[in-house]
């Protein structure tokens, strides 16, 4: 049994030591942005991958205040907390009508949602466009919350769908036999359950506004997002690669920060949409 155990260890040790590597590969690209946004244009031109000697802040105070990286966070922050609130309560009535409710062409509806996964983007920028145009949505921030809520709408249906197909019909009966209505039903019962669901919901479509380019720089061509404004530093301040480089920081940090908190939430998502629906 000893003689089994020390090989056990030692090929844990053995595929540790890849996966280590692997790890370390990942995270020198956050350090090398973290430290040449830490050094001067001078210091960096000396030497790009060195270790910055005189660190200081300065690129981060002039990328928040010259490049107008404020503006641009705070449309971000609108847009994806405006989406991702819209998204959670239209999926969450829509996951519970799929899933509990019986009405006809159901599985016709939820057939036609899931095959709007596969489509992509770039075969409905026109006609969106139009719309968009047509509704005089371009360059307002309700526009760009409700063209995330359309694009991440399917995702977001099948998911709760998918996960209140797993909970008893008996909890709903209960309810209807009380007196509940269909939306006090969802309310007192369904939403409190879907909690776990909802919260893996709302990271994973954070992230995805968050780092959304191609959908905010159509809609929002007056107005940037972050993410929209840190590609146009690159031709701004071309020359200037650490107030590049501290732009990126300050638009990677809040989702950094997002799945240290909550990365065993973002891991339990992938399990979520394995339910039967």
């Amino acid at each position: 049994m000893s003689g089994a155990g020390k090989r056990q260890r030692l090929t844990l040790r053995i595929a540790a030591m890849p996966m280590g590597l692997l790890a370390l590969s990942c995270l020198y690209p956050i350090f090398f942005a973290v430290n040449n946004a830490l050094k001067t244009r001078h210091d960096y031109m000396l030497d790009r991958f060195g270790l910055a000697t005189q660190p200081t802040l300065d690129n981060f105070v002039q990328a928040w205040t010259r490049a107008h990286l404020d503006e641009y966070f705070l449309n971000s922050v609108i847009a994806t907390l405006g989406a991702v609130i819209l998204l959670m309560v239209v999926s969450s009535m829509a996951g519970f009508a799929l899933a509990s409710l019986r009405f006809p062409y159901r599985r016709f509806l939820f057939a036609v949602i899931l095959s709007s996964l596969m489509i992509p983007v770039q075969v409905v920028l026109v006609p969106f466009m139009r719309t968009m145009l047509a509704l005089n949505l371009v360059n307002t921030h309700i526009g760009l919350i409700l063209s995330y809520t359309a694009f991440f709408l399917p995702f977001s249906v099948y998911m709760m769908t998918a996960f209140y197909s797993g909970l008893p019909r008996e909890l709903i009966e209960a309810a209807r036999i009380d007196g509940a209505s269909l939306l006090q039903v969802w309310w007192h019962v369904m939403l409190p359950l879907g909690t776990p669901a909802l919260v893996t919901l709302a990271i994973l479509n954070t992230l995805s506004c968050w780092n959304d380019i191609l959908i905010s720089l159509l809609v929002m061509q007056k107005h940037r997002t972050l993410m929209v404004g840190i590609s146009a530093l690159k031709g701004q301040y071309s020359d200037q690669i650490p107030l590049f480089t501290a732009g990126i920081v300050i638009a990677a940090a809040p989702i950094v920060v997002l799945y240290i908190l909550f990365q065993r939430r973002i891991v339990s998502g992938i399990a979520v949409g394995a339910v039967k629906g």
